[in-house]
């Protein structure tokens, strides 16, 4: 369907990405990975803010104290609620950088990583706890995108964008075992990027190259489609007054010439209801 889209913040993001509802704030953060910034949006008011960081930001997800847990080129840093900065993980890997990551429903933070030059079997998706404590998920994954959980936690949804697939795994709180397909997306429809999942365990997907979000009921099948203006969607999330508008961020990095609201924070009003997000606990 044709969505009826409204523009929440125009921007002209490089890679906007990973939208995500900050309960306790009633905001939005956001990150422009390429542009090293991290946003944020109080659909309330209307405020906004933008901090810089001094590497490529991949993802930033609130801290059940305050401030924010950061997936950044070298690892995983803290922003305290005062802004001062410190490495949880840092593990510099030459080429690599931070991307999606998202939270468990422990608290925990999956944060993926990939490769510069995109290549497929250099990314990562690693488990990292309040204390630091680092443990690989998945073995060698491409390009690590969407990760969400059903709504009773007993499975995980994962997206390594280089597969065209959205895969299901059984979750076990610290681990993510059986791997197997959920949905492929057909050639021509673009690339999966981001993920989301709404209170009825459907998956919301952004198609990178595809200009749309998709909605999969739970066994998998295709159920609604979202026709965006702009070419490069790259994820999506719940939030606003009882988690019922879709945010998707998008992209323009690559493009000739990009849409006017290419690089823009994209808001689908009340189209679904989300599940209330977990803040990380360290």
């Amino acid at each position: 369907m044709t969505s009826g889209v409204e523009i929440a913040v125009r921007e002209q993001a490089a890679l906007g990405e990973g939208p995500t509802w900050d309960a306790a704030a009633d905001r939005l953060i956001w990150v422009d990975i390429l542009g090293s910034r991290v946003h944020t949006y109080t659909p309330g008011t209307g405020r906004r803010t933008v901090m810089a960081t001094e590497q490529h930001v991949g993802a930033a997800k609130p801290r059940a104290g305050g401030g924010l847990v950061v997936n950044l080129r070298d690892g995983i840093g803290l922003y305290d609620a005062d802004g001062a900065f410190s490495w949880l993980v840092h593990e510099p890997v030459p080429g690599r950088r931070g991307n999606d990551a998202a939270v468990a429903p422990d608290g925990a933070l999956w944060a993926g990583t990939m490769l510069y030059d995109e290549d497929e079997t250099g990314g990562s998706l690693t488990r990292v706890t309040g204390d630091g404590t680092a443990q690989d998920a998945l073995g060698v994954v491409g390009c690590s995108n969407g990760t969400g959980w059903s709504p009773d936690g007993r499975h995980m949804y994962y997206i390594d964008s280089a597969t065209r697939r959205i895969d299901i795994l059984d979750f076990l709180g610290n681990r993510a075992v059986y791997r197997r397909p959920f949905a492929t997306i057909e050639p021509g429809a673009g690339l999966p990027d981001g993920l989301t999942v709404d209170a009825e365990g459907a998956v919301w997907v952004a198609l990178w190259d595809g200009g749309a979000v998709r909605r999969y009921t739970p066994d998998g099948r295709l159920d609604r489609t979202f026709v965006l203006p702009v070419r490069r969607p790259t994820a999506c999330a719940f939030g606003g007054p009882g988690l019922r508008d879709l945010y998707v961020s998008t992209a323009r990095t690559g493009l000739v010439a990009p849409h006017p609201l290419s690089g823009s924070l994209l808001v689908l009003p009340d189209v679904g209801r989300g599940l209330p997000g977990t803040a990380f606990a360290g």
